[in-house]
């Protein structure tokens, strides 16, 4: 069956049920560990047809989180689809352990979907991360997609300031280990950071990252759903929200 748009509708994301959510902090802890040996660090994106990007609001007050996914076509980078989730946040603040607070609310909206996107570039950590599966990587294992993460500031890690120029980047390491980069997507601008999330290789994550970017420090995918996530992509697009 077609959408509204010609793209067929994909009825729904299947989410792998790895875990419980409802869970303590040692737990998570446990989980991570578990699952970190399940992140692919190999592949690259194909001929990708859609690219999503994923990011969560939090309302402190209200204890409350949105998670917004908006899939774009690519390469024209043209929305065809937002979904948005609003709920209580249950687990509390743990950094290291912000997956458990925000991927229920990202998956709640990856299941409303009815596009399959071919790839996704999350707002927060890939294997940058202490037990290297940050929210990127772990989203990317439940969802079964090559997945990137693209972060505003670094979690860990050291990295030498890359050229001033669009597309400098500098290894993030970890001691010896090579975690991410470093990435100036806009001359003259501070980096982001990007790792791998899943069924990704570095140099590939990279790429991608670039190519997804129109001008803007952060990636196309991104942007928008940072916009859905805090209510504000308004009437700028002509898909409803939902």
């Amino acid at each position: 069956m077609l959408s509204p748009y010609g793209y067929v509708y994909n009825y729904g994301m299947n989410v792998i049920a790895l875990h419980e959510w409802h869970v303590t902090t040692a737990q998570a802890n446990e989980i991570q560990l578990r699952l970190a040996s399940q992140i692919s660090r190999a592949g690259n994106i194909v001929n990708p047809r859609f690219i999503a990007g994923a990011d969560i609001s939090v309302n402190k007050f209200a204890k409350t989180g949105t998670g917004a996914v908006v899939v774009l076509s690519y390469p024209e980078l043209e929305m065809v689809e937002v979904q948005v989730v609003t709920d209580r946040i249950e687990f509390p603040y743990v950094p290291g352990l912000l997956t458990f607070r925000e991927a229920p609310l990202v998956l709640a909206a990856f299941e409303k979907l009815t596009l399959r996107p071919d790839a996704l570039i999350v707002d927060g950590q890939g294997i940058a991360h202490p037990r290297r599966i940050g929210l990127a990587s772990h989203l990317g294992l439940l969802l079964g997609l090559p997945t990137i993460g693209c972060a505003k500031s670094r979690l860990l890690g050291e990295y030498r300031e890359p050229d001033s120029a669009a597309g400098s980047f500098s290894d993030l390491l970890d001691d010896d280990e090579i975690i991410g980069a470093a990435l100036r997507t806009r001359a003259g601008i501070k980096p982001v950071f990007v790792s791998i999330g899943h069924r990704i290789d570095l140099p590939s994550a990279i790429r991608w990252t670039l190519a997804c970017c129109r001008g803007y420090r952060i990636p196309e995918p991104l942007r928008l759903a940072h916009q859905a996530a805090g209510g504000y992509l308004g009437e700028k697009s002509r898909y409803k929200i939902q």
